[in-house]
């Protein structure tokens, strides 16, 4: 470990890379903006492990040993858990020759592709569900989308635009970004040779977490401008879903940056839209129960606390229609309550959230930070903690 000025100067010269005011860090990681300007100024010695990776997933730091001068552990192979079957995906994903075979017709391909839609959000595990199809999926709309021609050609590769949407939320929060990456852009080109509007901005919108995840926030703001100039939100209830979802990723991109104003103005816009709707998007689950559960992340984004819980509380998670969905909610909610040092309500939405879907808990690198860091608190938090802990297993 490196000494604490060193390790607090470069503390210090991350946090300002990536914009973050002291108060906006400490409330990231559920701490005071005292406790970052004494670890800046070596007064505090450097934290334990949990709480190092804590730092650094919210400052965007690939190895620890950037922060601390120390051996390298890279912040993924702790923070984020490997399904097994990602070998096959990923195989699948990385080939380069389009598969053998006759193609799938388009209708038939479209049916395909909702049915593992469905086994995405109305599944507990929902990556071991939608593993046992991925791989073949993927090579059935890569050669249908090749070797069909005209309208079926188009249609056959909004779908495996739609298949690599879900083969990137597969990989999402495992230790292969570069996967997430390929998914995304891939997406991004199938719907581009469709020539498809809505096909472009559901693309956009997948594109953008990839860029937000990366703190490129106005890359993920672009790619989302650019898409919704190319939906009319007039022309029906498709369009209009689109174009509000691209809103709501543009609210996104302002609270990370720490913009409330234009953050609240494009999800008031987003919220009209899905009011406007009705329902919610059969698979990009967009409408008002989605944009009430976004809420809660813009303003944990935000750092508003006290506002952060109020929404979590009075946010129905029970009305959004996907496993994955309601837990990945949970986990928000659960974030809320950690910046406003809520760390029993924390715990306890965690556990709800794994009741909802495993998968989503087990890989998603706050769940795993929190559950390893307040396992070490002594009482009810520690015991309860340790329990999450051997669930997601982090502990033997």
């Amino acid at each position: 470990m490196a000494d604490p000025v060193t390790f607090g100067a470069r503390l210090r010269a991350f946090r300002e890379r990536s914009g973050k005011t002291r108060p906006v860090l400490g409330g990231l990681v559920g701490r005071s903006a005292e406790w970052v300007k004494a670890l800046e100024n070596g007064k505090l010695l450097p934290p334990r492990l949990p709480m190092l990776l804590r730092l650094a997933e919210v400052l965007d730091i690939a190895d620890l040993a950037a922060l601390t001068g120390d051996q390298s552990l890279p912040v993924a192979s702790v923070t984020r858990a490997g399904h097994p079957d990602v070998g096959r995906v990923a195989a699948a994903m990385q080939r380069t020759v389009v598969p053998a075979g006759d193609p799938t017709s388009a209708a038939v391909l479209r049916g395909l592709v909702d049915q593992a839609w469905r086994l995405w959000h109305r599944s507990t595990t929902e990556r071991t569900a939608v593993a046992a199809v991925l791989p073949g999926l993927l090579d059935e709309a890569r050669r249908s989308a090749r070797r069909l021609t005209g309208l079926e050609r188009r249609s056959a590769s909004v779908e495996l635009a739609r298949v690599y949407h879900l083969a990137q939320l597969y990989i999402a929060h495992q230790p292969y970004p570069e996967l997430v990456w390929l998914a995304a852009d891939r997406a991004m080109l199938a719907a581009q040779d469709a020539d498809d509007p809505a096909a472009i901005a559901a693309a956009a919108w997948y594109y953008a977490h990839v860029y937000r995840s990366s703190n490129q926030v106005d890359a993920a703001e672009q790619v989302l401008v650019d898409a919704g100039g190319l939906v009319d939100p007039a022309a029906g209830e498709e369009q209009l879903a689109r174009w509000g979802q691209v809103q709501l990723g543009i609210a996104l991109g302002h609270s990370k940056a720490g913009r409330a104003g234009r953050a609240w103005r494009a999800w008031d816009t987003a919220a009209e839209a899905a009011g406007r709707l009705g329902g919610t998007h059969p698979w990009l689950m967009f409408g008002s129960a989605a944009c009430e559960a976004y809420s809660v992340t813009i303003a944990t984004d935000l750092c508003r606390s006290g506002e952060a819980v109020q929404r979590a509380d009075s946010t129905d998670y029970r009305a959004l229609p996907s496993q994955t969905r309601r837990a990945g909610y949970l986990i928000e909610a659960a974030r809320a309550h950690l910046l406003a040092r809520g760390e029993v309500a924390a715990v306890h939405l965690l556990g709800r959230a794994l009741r909802e879907s495993t998968d989503t808990v087990r890989h998603h690198p706050f769940a795993r930070t929190v559950a390893m860091e307040l396992s070490r608190r002594p009482g009810t938090i520690g015991e309860d903690a340790r329990e999450l802990s051997l669930a997601l297993g982090l502990t033997g």
